[in-house]
């Protein structure tokens, strides 16, 4: 499964709700929960690619998911669109006085 959608928008910008609209509309959505409920290994392979992001292992950190927004994976938003160059890019932002 290849990434579709890549969120490019940080914390706090509404990512959750993206993310429950993205599952809404049948996309496996991955979210900085996913690195808290998979523990040990997913924060090993986020831990390699904030190291070397050009060898990070993108098909092992997405595996199972068509869709990403918020952190980690928010952070190499350009990189990802390199690795991933047919998927879509949704920034989310808000104002910062609010």
């Amino acid at each position: 499964m290849s990434l579709k959608i890549i969120g490019a928008g940080f914390g706090r910008t509404g990512t959750v709700s993206t993310k429950m609209a993205l599952d809404q509309l049948g996309f496996k959505c991955y979210h900085m929960t996913e690195v808290v409920k998979k523990g040990r290994t997913s924060i090993q392979l986020w831990s390699n690619a904030a190291d070397d992001p050009s060898s990070a292992d993108w098909e092992r950190i997405f595996n199972g998911y068509d869709a990403t927004v918020d952190w980690p994976a928010a952070h190499f938003w350009k990189i990802l669109i390199d690795y991933y160059p047919d998927a879509k890019v949704i920034l989310n932002v808000r104002d910062p006085e609010k």
